[in-house]
């Protein structure tokens, strides 16, 4: 039997759904491609940047998550990274130059950091998307404190112990919470010449409140409970500048210079350097933020072979109000990656696609311990607004639920449990970067 070759490009939380989909059926063979040998649960990366859960408990090899998909042998995984597409000739070229052949396509490259036309202030304010990201971030967290520690200058240390968020969405008030609890609690004994809670945890956002996407109540809940953890809020302030000494900003109109040593980025997302490979080969529109105008069935105009899911694409879902943009979250990713499967099979049957309409079930946003915002859109009993420890439980029990394989739940749980009564990050162990040998004088 001639199978149908199918590339899947990204294996986030749309691409899994989408080969998941795929793999049960016997007129297709697969193909999925991605940069990494892992799967990323997005939501919780954060905790391994503040060292509250390890790498491993939020991610896993996709060949172990797929295996029984790959045992029906039609699915091959490849790590490689796809650099360019011909949509007229169906073919991808990876990073090594070989090319790969396809009937159809679908595309979950995701996103990447976005800095407003400053690319130059990546340098010095890391954002969080990859395993990479979280390191990095965790190495300038501790490192700040080990270099507070040991300078003698009180304005170096100071500067050290000034850590600011840029962003106030959910990575944002996230990164704060999480960091002031490390401060307030599980450095406070840890250092001779300091006092870890004398750190300043600043979160700054350009809009006039946290968590815009959430209703205003929920949102002025969280700032409450952010400020009772220790976090300065500055809304309504635009970054002008960022360097290795700090971050320059206008607030109230007025100038203003913030000296610190630690600076994360969590403003603004970008999409996949793919959207422009789509544009230039299949003539895809893109909007501002460089993601994929799709068709209502998520295929492009001109080419329904290639559809586009996740954080890449520029998808709406009709309301009562009219078409409203899908949010950039994995359960709109997921919903995409069913829908994409589902409509390659119908093609390939000969019936009619369908349309994306995404099911909006909510959002969480933890803000650290006891403390968090829940909104929730159920079918039957409408909408459940609620915020503090019962909705903190319910972020728990909900992140622990979604989380891939029994392991990582249950590996999860227990570093939540100990990090709950004992205040302890055992996962902050930073790697050395080793330095090459050096050469001998010839």
């Amino acid at each position: 039997m001639t199978r149908t070759k199918v590339c899947v490009i990204g294996c986030g939380f749309g691409g899994l759904e989408a080969v998941r989909a795929l793999a049960r059926s016997d007129a297709v063979d697969v193909t999925l491609i991605d940069r990494t040998n892992h799967h990323l649960f997005q939501p919780l990366l954060y905790q391994v940047a503040t060292a509250d859960v390890a790498a491993p408990a939020v991610s896993g090899p996709i060949r172990h998550i797929l295996r029984r998909e790959m045992q029906r042998g039609r699915l091959t995984v490849l790590r490689a990274e796809v650099t360019t597409l011909d949509a007229g000739a169906r073919t991808l070229t990876l990073e090594d130059g070989s090319t790969l052949a396809y009937e159809h396509l679908i595309v979950a490259a995701g996103a990447t950091h976005s800095y407003f036309g400053h690319d130059e202030w990546s340098r010095f304010a890391p954002g969080l998307k990859t395993l990479a990201d979280a390191f990095d971030v965790r190495a300038r967290i501790i490192g700040a404190f080990e270099q507070a520690e040991r300078t003698q200058d009180e304005a170096e240390r100071a500067a050290c112990l000034n850590f600011v968020i840029i962003g106030g969405g959910p990575t944002g008030v996230e990164l704060a919470g999480a960091l002031a609890e490390i401060a307030r609690h599980t450095l406070r004994e840890e250092f001779r010449h300091i006092d870890s809670r004398s750190a300043r945890i600043v979160l700054m956002e350009g809009s006039p409140r946290v968590l815009g996407a959430f209703d205003e109540a929920l949102s002025a809940s969280a700032a409450r409970q952010l400020r009772k953890l220790g976090v300065e809020l500055h809304t309504g302030c635009q970054v002008t500048g960022i360097d290795a000494a700090g971050v320059d900003y206008t607030e109230q109109g007025q100038p203003r210079r913030l000296a610190a040593r630690t600076v994360l980025w969590a403003a603004g997302v970008a999409a996949s350097p793919l959207g422009r490979a789509l544009a230039a080969s299949a003539g895809a529109p893109l909007d501002r933020a460089g993601r994929v105008q799709v068709q209502a069935d998520l295929s492009l105009p001109g080419h329904p072979e290639i559809q586009v899911i996740g954080d890449l694409a520029a998808a709406t879902t009709p309301t009562r109000a009219g078409p409203k943009p899908v949010p950039g979250v994995s359960p709109a990713a997921k919903q995409m990656g069913r829908l994409a499967a589902a409509n390659l099979l119908r093609r390939l049957r000969g019936e009619a696609t369908r349309p994306f309409r995404y099911a909006d079930y909510g959002a969480l946003a933890t803000l650290g311990r006891n403390a968090a915002v829940v909104q929730l859109e159920l079918p039957a009993i409408g909408r459940l607004r609620f915020s503090g420890y019962p909705a903190w439980l319910f972020w728990l029990f909900a992140h622990i639920y979604f989380l891939i394989g029994f392991r990582n739940r249950l590996v999860v749980l227990i570093d939540w449990a100990w990090s709950y009564w004992t205040f302890a990050r055992h996962a902050r162990v930073v790697a050395q970067a080793v330095a090459p040998p050096k050469q001998a004088p010839s």
